[in-house]
């Protein structure tokens, strides 16, 4: 994750604003807001890997991250 302060460990509801390859690498680069909760409104970045799908599908896509020990991890809703 990236930004001033990282997401406190746990599971939030989110939803996908922007996503980018990588430059440095396979994978992506996805924004995503969390939208419920104490957090909701706040934008975090995540790198992702093992995505399928072009990066223009992944817009407006609702999904999860749980942050374990401080490590993002995200899954779309399909």
């Amino acid at each position: 994750m990236t930004g001033d302060a990282a997401l406190a460990d746990g599971t939030y509801e989110v939803l996908v604003v922007d996503a980018d390859d990588l430059t440095d690498g396979p994978g992506l680069r996805l924004e995503l807001t969390v939208v419920s909760g104490e957090h909701k409104g706040e934008v975090v970045a995540v790198a992702a890997a093992g995505m399928a799908g072009e990066v223009f599908e992944l817009l407006g896509m609702p999904g999860r991250l749980t942050v374990a020990d401080g490590v993002p991890a995200f899954e779309l809703d399909r």
